[in-house]
């Protein structure tokens, strides 16, 4: 973070997640001693939502969803919303059109001739308050205050999303710090939030199968444990918590 598209020219070898998203978080050595890129952000982002729910069930199937970004993990963010969470539209607040415009290209990636991704550019408050609301949300982008005309606007429209009459699930996958404005912002909305540690959390059985097996054959950590040592970690980290 945040080279997650720059770094996979740099590697031995990708896998088919690396390439089919377009990002890469996560290296680990193979057998061969070669290093190979993967995405398992899509995990976290997936498990997140879904914990946001009251049923644990995947409550936004067939609705709209919002990205917020359009950098390395947006793209994960998409794979997860459209792949495997059944968004077949997805909204994209992102100052910058030309990011947003790769975003759309990458995305072709998880197109079918039955089903394929629809990403719409916002690109002004109106058109936010006309659309209907998104279940889930998921925010891609370092917490900052918005100082720029580009960036105040960006912020404006999903102030608007954020206040309609319905509700869903938001997902900051920022944590650095641990609450966030988006994340305030959401909450003082009445959406349910889910920080960004919890992506951490999603990630762990993957991550470790790939670094302790390299592929295969890893002891699989119990998640219980792991759950609860993350969230002992996050609780306690003044790195984090500021």
């Amino acid at each position: 973070m945040p080279y997650k598209k720059e770094i996979m020219p740099h590697l031995d070898e990708l896998d088919t997640l690396a390439t089919t998203l377009g990002a890469c978080n996560n290296v680990y050595l193979t057998k061969e001693g070669k290093l190979r890129g993967t995405n398992t952000d899509w995990r976290g982002i997936k498990g997140c939502l879904l914990s946001g729910t009251t049923s644990k069930q995947n409550l936004g199937k067939g609705k709209p969803a919002l990205i917020i970004g359009a950098g390395g993990a947006s793209r994960a963010a998409v794979y997860a919303l459209f792949a495997e969470l059944e968004c077949e539209e997805i909204y994209v607040v992102n100052r910058d059109a030309r990011e947003v415009a790769d975003l759309l290209s990458d995305a072709k990636a998880y197109s079918s001739s039955a089903r394929q991704p629809r990403l719409t550019h916002i690109t002004s408050v109106e058109q936010a308050a006309d659309l209907p609301t998104p279940y889930y949300v998921v925010g891609t982008v370092p917490d900052f205050e918005a100082k720029t005309e580009e960036e105040i606007k960006a912020r404006k429209m999903l102030e608007t999303f954020l206040g309609k009459d319905e509700r869903g699930v938001l997902l900051d996958m920022c944590f650095k710090p641990r609450n966030t404005r988006i994340l305030k912002l959401a909450r003082a909305s009445g959406w349910v939030t889910v920080d960004g540690t919890g992506v951490i959390g999603h990630q762990i059985e993957e991550q470790w199968r790939l670094w302790a097996g390299a592929g295969g054959g890893g002891k699989i950590i119990p998640q219980k444990e792991a759950w609860a040592v993350l969230r002992k970690a996050a609780d306690e980290s003044s790195a984090i918590n500021f």
